[in-house]
């Protein structure tokens, strides 16, 4: 592999990351913006409208980008943004923020399940979803992979649905619901991802290939 070649697929790598979160910081920045100093439900809903709109058109735009950068879109980020443009509309249309709350635990529990089903029957799923980002990773590899993926996906669907309930307008408490998405659901994919890299050693992965690892763990553009 030459130099440039490399410094492309690392610099793509975490490219990938900004195009997977950049709509949840638009959702977060306008919903900020329109969120009223006094907390109260019809501003706050009002306020998650608004974001709801500006999340559904960065996704779009996040997955028309991905497409001409690297000239195709990942079969996460299509399913992702199918889901955010239909949960959007929902939410927009009764005007209940409660569909864009409980998105993140459909996309957390398909994927969780698909790739448990894939591992249960012999096929690391995983392999199709990162394609060749891991050169050199055993087929024994993929399919610790993506049952370790399967369960930590099913793990954060629980850890939404908890903080759905705790956090959510009509406890006037939607924000922090919202913030956990980069104080929290972030910081432990990150490190679930982290914590998967001696393993993926032992199977075959390149040292080299530790950024590339991290920055191309699975996103589902929540």
């Amino acid at each position: 592999m030459t130099e440039a070649t490399e410094t492309k697929k690392s610099g793509s790598g975490w490219l990938n990351v900004a195009v997977d979160y950049g709509p949840l910081v638009v959702f977060l920045a306008v919903y900020k913006i329109y969120s009223p100093e006094d907390p109260e439900p019809v501003g706050e809903i009002a306020a998650v409208v608004r974001g709801t709109l500006a999340f559904m058109l960065a996704a779009v735009i996040a997955l028309v980008f991905s497409k001409w950068k690297f000239g195709k879109a990942s079969a996460m980020l299509w399913f992702s943004t199918v889901l955010i443009i239909g949960f959007g509309a929902l939410t927009v249309f009764f005007g209940d923020p409660t569909f864009v709350q409980i998105k993140p635990t459909i996309i957390y529990s398909a994927f969780g399940v698909l790739l448990l089903g894939g591992y249960a029957l012999g096929r690391p799923l995983l392999r199709i979803l990162l394609e060749a980002a891991f050169e050199g990773l055993s087929d024994a590899g993929w399919l610790k992979l993506s049952r370790n993926w399967g369960v930590f996906f099913l793990a954060l669907a629980a850890l939404n649905e908890v903080l759905r309930y705790l956090y959510n307008v009509e406890n006037d408490s939607f924000e922090t619901w919202l913030w956990a998405k980069f104080w929290v659901f972030l910081p432990l994919t990150f490190l679930f991802t982290f914590t998967q890299l001696p393993m993926l050693m032992r199977h075959g992965l390149d040292v080299e290939q530790e950024d590339d690892a991290i920055a191309e763990h699975p996103k589902t553009g929540e």
